[in-house]
């Protein structure tokens, strides 16, 4: 190992963040990993890396006894004391290794570690990246589309990430090239497998792109205070103005519609119903079942409702499959009872 090798870590500083301490740690550790290895374990072993001197070198530690049972461990007195005459009984002699075998060694094992600590300094760096967006929406590109598994590969900006198949869109299809928005879910820390979690189905993608393209809500002045999804299909989102002047509905929907065309369009088509927020639980439950229209709303303390509807709003209000009412209950946390 030469200035070579410490000229290496200069530049892997310089150029990828990873500072030389910690790299010479890893290749401290290495070595001695692999000296004991080849000697079985049966050997105690001390590296000392000048980064100044641009020096490595390795001693083995051998403890100086009166009658050698193990050379690979022990050493006579008299054996020490040639070395250097301050050793004496009970203690450690070191000797120092030096052999082609060793640069060899050492060669080899700082060729790995540097490799494997670029890979970890790297991956450390994505995630910190990553963590910083968790629960947000980035931008991504399409730069793969796997025909088998549906799976999509993008390049986040970040690093490139796969979309799955389960966490898009149902229905909703990829060209390479496409420029397409996604949540991110989770941030895995381990070292091996999926650093990131994308999703177009989680309703924060939906809570996301209102607030990036509404501006009330990006500045506050209204709230979203709930949002039940079924990707693909319909999204119900409860907001709330905290200035009287502004209707929160309206400033969702924009001229002529215009802001939730836009979040629509993103999502594929998928239906969105804007309902107003309300503190009162019977009144809230009311709004979440819009379209509809409700005669009367009755509660009981363990958070069911009984709606009476007229008869010609029964199946609006139950709406295709249930999702209607589904939505509504997930939206209010209220089970939801429908008659008409």
């Amino acid at each position: 190992m030469n200035s070579e090798f410490f000229e290496a870590l200069d530049l892997i500083e310089r150029e990828k963040g990873i500072s030389k301490e910690y790299m010479l740690e890893k290749v401290e550790a290495a070595l001695i990993s692999a000296y004991k290895r080849d000697k079985n374990g049966n050997s105690n072993v001390r590296v000392a890396i000048d980064s100044v001197k641009k020096t490595v070198k390795m001693f083995q530690q051998l403890e100086i006894v009166e009658a050698v049972e193990d050379p690979d461990t022990q050493i006579t007195e008299a054996a020490a004391q040639e070395i250097n005459k301050r050793y004496k009984l009970g203690g450690i002699c070191e000797v120092e290794i030096k052999t082609k075998n060793l640069r060899r060694l050492a060669a080899l094992t700082a060729k790995q570690v540097i490799v494997q600590g670029i890979r970890e300094a790297e991956r450390a760096n994505i995630v910190k990246e990553y963590e910083s967006k968790r629960e947000e929406i980035v931008t991504a590109t399409v730069i793969k589309v796997d025909e088998l598994s549906g799976n999509v590969v993008l390049d986040t900006g970040t690093s490139n990430a796969t979309l799955l198949k389960s966490e898009q869109i149902p229905g909703e299809t990829f060209e390479v090239g496409d420029r397409v928005k996604v949540y991110i879910t989770e941030v895995s820390r381990e070292t091996h497998g999926h650093i990131v979690t994308l999703s177009r189905k989680h309703p924060g993608l939906v809570k996301r792109m209102f607030e990036l393209e509404i501006p009330e809500i990006a500045d506050g002045t209204v709230l979203v205070k709930a949002i039940a999804r079924e990707a693909g299909s319909r999204t119900k989102i409860a907001v709330e103005s905290r200035d009287e002047n502004v209707d929160p509905i309206g400033a969702c929907i924009g001229n002529r519609g215009a802001r939730i065309a836009m979040i629509i369009d993103e999502l594929r088509g998928e239906k969105i119903d804007i309902v107003r927020y309300s503190e009162d639980a019977a009144e809230f439950i009311r709004e979440a079942l819009s379209p509809a229209e409700v005669c009367s709303v009755e509660l009981d303390s363990e958070r069911s409702a009984r709606v009476v509807v007229y008869p010609d709003q029964l199946s609006l209000a139950i709406g295709k499959e249930g999702q209607n009412a589904r939505l509504a209950a997930r939206l209010t946390g209220f089970r939801i009872d429908i008659k008409a």
